[in-house]
């Protein structure tokens, strides 16, 4: 393999002055032990997760260029009062991306049955040109499918399947969600359809609900619309939904949710509560869409939880058994239920190219961009 032994890495740094780098390094590949494989990434998408690393705090505003074109390098101003927030990493140098997919071309001696087999893999530092990884991390893509196809196999399938499982171990039969068109909604919504669960949609216009409606969506509502917290109203009684998936974390929306399964369930009610009605309701804030406070109007009594989710966190509590499974269903549906589509593909100095850089980190429902370290 020529040139194995180093490669490109993605890196973003934060010092003490304040300032956000991005860079392109090049870094040392080590041999694979036994049970690990040295993988060429193909593919590597840019998820918001990735996003909270890459550009951290940084007010993008004060994004400065090099002009250099084949090892670009990008800086940003960070705001003093939100140091605080990044003390951790001050000085580090930190490769970014979640989850890829590549060609393995070595192999360790127990993990010799992957070589030259395409994987998906997750782990970190997938902006790269080759990753050094333990073969437990690497899942073979079926016969056919494409490192495209496998790029984005563990983050969102594995949310939007996470969500359903949450559902079932808390006891729910519904769930809300929002910022429902995006990539890993789309997911959930084919899951649900799929699964017979009732799914009640949140998007922010028309265009995002035609996205769902043209998937099998039933119960899809608008929240730019007047009559917002009405049909919301309407589709939490008509479900039963109880549980809630917030991508957008800041402003109303938690609250909304939670007043809409309120009035919902005090249409049926028996009698009058002063606490509410004793139907519990929860809201979990998994996303951070809008960096603002999550603001509740509380009135939807006292039976309620919102609190925050995230993905490993809940694979390690819901047990092996549960996470197995998950990632069977994965595999097995990788190019219909958890198909990615991707608005376009780029090489890693591409994704420090400031106007292509902007269109990425705006998180716009139905743009999802791809690396492709080999280009």
């Amino acid at each position: 393999m020529a040139d194995a032994t180093t490669g490109l890495e993605l890196r973003s740094t934060i010092t003490a002055e304040g300032r956000l780098t991005l860079s392109l390094e090049e870094v040392a590949v080590a041999e694979p032990g036994p049970d690990e494989v040295v993988v060429r990434i193909e593919a590597a998408p840019i998820n918001p997760s990735d996003l909270g690393l890459l550009l951290g705090p940084a007010d993008l505003a004060t994004m400065r260029a090099t002009e250099e074109p084949d090892r670009p390098t990008l800086t940003f101003d960070v705001p003093e009062q939100r140091l605080a927030m990044v003390a951790a990493r001050i000085g580090e140098s930190m490769p970014v991306g979640n989850e890829g997919a590549g060609t393995v071309v070595r192999a360790g001696a127990n993990a010799a049955h992957l070589l030259d087999r395409k994987v998906g893999m997750i782990g970190g530092a997938m902006y790269a040109q080759y990753r050094r990884i333990a073969a437990r991390d690497c899942v073979p893509l079926p016969d056919g499918a494409s490192a495209a196809d496998g790029a984005s196999m563990f983050v969102n399938p594995l949310t939007a399947l996470g969500f359903v499982e949450t559902m079932r171990l808390e006891g729910h039969k519904a769930i809300v969600h929002t910022a429902a068109a995006s990539n890993l909604g789309q997911m959930l919504n084919r899951i649900c359809l799929a699964d017979g669960i009732e799914l009640v949609n949140i998007v922010r216009g028309a265009a995002q609900g035609a996205i769902l409606r043209d998937i099998g969506a039933t119960w899809v509502v608008d929240s730019s619309a007047a009559d917002f917290q009405e049909k919301l109203t309407d589709a939490v009684a008509a479900t039963g939904a109880t549980l809630g998936f917030d991508a957008v974390g800041g402003g109303k929306l938690a609250g909304q949710i939670l007043t809409a399964m309120e009035t919902a369930a005090n249409r049926t009610a028996g009698a009058y509560s002063r606490y509410g009605s004793t139907v519990f309701k929860q809201v979990y804030v998994y996303g951070s869409l809008d960096l603002g406070p999550t603001v509740l109007n509380r009135a939807f009594g006292m039976a309620w939880g919102v609190g925050g989710w995230l993905l490993f966190p809940f694979l390690q509590k819901a047990g092996p058994e549960i996470a197995a499974r998950m990632r069977r269903r994965v595999v097995d549906e990788l190019t219909t239920t958890f198909a990615s589509r991707y608005t376009a593909t780029i090489g890693l100095a591409e994704a420090l190219d400031p106007h292509i850089l902007t269109a990425y980190q705006r998180k716009a429902t139905g743009e999802k961009y791809l690396i492709d370290p080999t280009r």
